[in-house]
């Protein structure tokens, strides 16, 4: 059975919505990301060469507000993974698959097939859903609760995951998807994908604790890391004998100097801000997920701005390389990494923090 970059059980980086213009900043700053498919191909190859170990996606169909285009120009994860697989060698390759908008029996069909193209380096992100706006473009209306949310991605990955495993034809009911007759081939290399499911609601992450192999959750702090990785590792043990492990999203700012660095942020992430996309989307966040407490919404204004709501890696590559130890030593598995400019950035921050990562043990050397 051939290995992954996920293999293994150093500390794990990827990067985060690439796809998506603006990537996780919303800033008017004009070097701001555009998504363009030639960029992400050059990026990907970028990543593969310097030991990134995977590629997250969004999937979006509806932007936000604003005056940078924030989100609204989105490749569609499914033929960008495949595109990506079969333009590199090594890294992993995670497609975004909303469970609401996606039959199962087509997507354990488009998700092997990506696994047979990469040779075993595709992955899967499970969306329950949240973004009320994109169910009404959809035809479709939002579940109020999150356990009807849940329900349907349950049953949507439990047909994907029969489909997988199971040889023939067979019926899969459900009430969700109730079907018959149904057969799938071919089948992902390993038998199955890593699956990423985002978890930080009740019910996200009593789903990602039973589901992902990578619980992906929003956190203030490596302090508060500790306790998260604590809560939803012991849980999943205990209710249903995994192991997982937990990731958390950042947005990294790395300059040759501290303030430097602090100088750039304030830049796009203050001067050049795009409230209204911000505003937009922490009213949406606000209404529809629990990832975020209304008054953390609140305080996380600024980290909106800059990255999402993501946690900061802010200074010289001294500083960001600490920092990103004090998650290692919190417990956690991994994280992802973006950036305004992800391109130039992501160079620099291969050349500059990912050796003094290995040189702490944080992380081995990639082939």
């Amino acid at each position: 059975m051939s290995s992954t970059s996920l293999d293994g059980h150093d500390f794990k980086l990827g990067l985060f919505s690439p796809n998506c213009s603006g990537g996780l900043a919303m800033t008017t700053v004009a070097e701001r990301w555009d998504a363009s498919w030639s960029a992400n191909l050059r990026l990907a190859r970028l990543a593969d060469d310097a030991g990134i170990d995977f590629v997250l996606p969004i999937a979006r169909w509806i932007g936000y507000d604003g005056a940078s285009d924030f989100h609204r120009n989105v490749l569609e994860p499914i033929p960008w993974a495949a595109a990506l697989l079969a333009a590199t060698r090594r890294i992993t390759i995670f497609a975004t698959v909303h469970t609401a908008f996606n039959h199962p029996v087509v997507s354990a069909k488009q998700l092997a097939t990506l696994d047979q193209v990469g040779g075993g380096r595709a992955g899967l992100n499970i969306v329950a859903g949240w973004n009320e706006p994109e169910y009404r473009a959809m035809g479709l209306r939002l579940p109020e609760s999150h356990d009807e949310r849940y329900a349907l991605a349950q049953e949507w990955w439990d047909h994907v995951h029969a489909l997988w495993t199971r040889e023939g034809t067979f019926d899969l009911p459900g009430r969700f998807f109730d079907l018959e007759g149904v057969e799938s081939a071919p089948k992902p290399v390993r038998g199955t994908l890593p699956v990423i499911n985002a978890g930080s609601s009740p019910q996200g992450r009593a789903f990602a604790a039973r589901n992902a192999d990578f619980v992906f959750t929003g956190l203030r702090d490596p302090d508060d890391g500790a306790d998260v990785v604590e809560q939803i590792r012991t849980a999943a043990k205990r209710e249903h004998g995994r192991d997982v492990g937990v990731m958390t999203p950042a947005f990294a700012v790395c300059r040759p100097t501290r303030r430097e660095a602090e100088e750039y942020l304030r830049h796009y992430a203050e001067d050049n801000a795009d409230w209204a996309a911000v505003d937009q989307l922490m009213k949406l966040q606000g209404a529809h997920t629990e990832s975020f407490a209304t008054e953390a919404l609140r305080t996380f204004r600024p980290r909106f701005a800059a990255g999402h709501g993501a946690c900061p890696l802010i200074g010289s590559p001294d500083d960001v390389a600490e920092q990103i130890a004090r998650y290692a030593d919190a417990g956690l598995a991994g994280m992802t990494l973006s950036f305004v400019d992800y391109l130039g950035e992501l160079e620099h921050f291969a050349a500059e923090v990912l050796p003094r990562l290995q040189r702490r043990g944080i992380r081995l050397p990639r082939a």
